[in-house]
């Protein structure tokens, strides 16, 4: 019978990781979702596919890239899109000269619910995520999610890879020193 900790067995720090990282994939979207659907009636998944077609030239992309950015499987994105479409936050369009093929394009009012709902739940993740937490940390937390990402044979699209907004980073700092 294996021991708890041989080699077959994750060790002391690797099962605290583990466990925490549990935690955390399980409470961090049900808190974002729970504030989303109060706040803006948009569920955190509304939210993540609104913010992904913002991004995109066009704020639209083809349902695979969707899927990718996502993710999720293109029948998982698919079924989603069409929900988001019957309440007008997105819509469907063909790909001139590629019969299977079909954007997912943000709708003025998808844009406006999830533009109206981006504050509170920007405030939301710095609190949930950040609070405490030196800024040291949070570039190794980067870095680490980085590793796990690529693990996970996921590559991050490169708007993630964002350099420093001094404008936003000038006013957390001002904001912070108030405090």
């Amino acid at each position: 019978m294996p021991q708890p900790f041989d080699k077959q067995w994750l060790t002391v720090d690797q099962q605290r990781a583990w466990r925490l990282l549990l935690v955390v994939m399980s409470q961090l979207p049900s808190d974002l979702n729970r504030q989303l659907q109060a706040d803006a009636g948009l569920s955190f998944q509304d939210f993540d596919v609104l913010v992904h077609l913002r991004e995109s030239k066009g704020n639209r992309l083809r349902i695979g890239e969707l899927a990718e950015a996502l993710g999720w499987e293109r029948s998982r994105t698919s079924h989603h899109v069409a929900r988001m479409g019957a309440r007008g936050l997105v819509r469907r369009e063909r790909v001139d000269g590629d019969g299977r093929g079909a954007w997912v394009i943000a709708t003025d009012r998808g844009l406006t619910e999830q533009e109206a709902a981006a504050a509170a739940h920007v405030e939301l993740v710095r609190r949930l995520l950040f609070t405490d937490m030196p800024e040291e940390q949070i570039h190794e937390l980067g870095d680490t999610l980085a590793v796990i990402t690529r693990n996970l044979g996921f590559t991050p699209r490169e708007m993630w890879h964002v350099e420093s907004n001094d404008e936003n980073d000038k006013a957390q700092e001002d904001e912070s020193g108030k405090q």
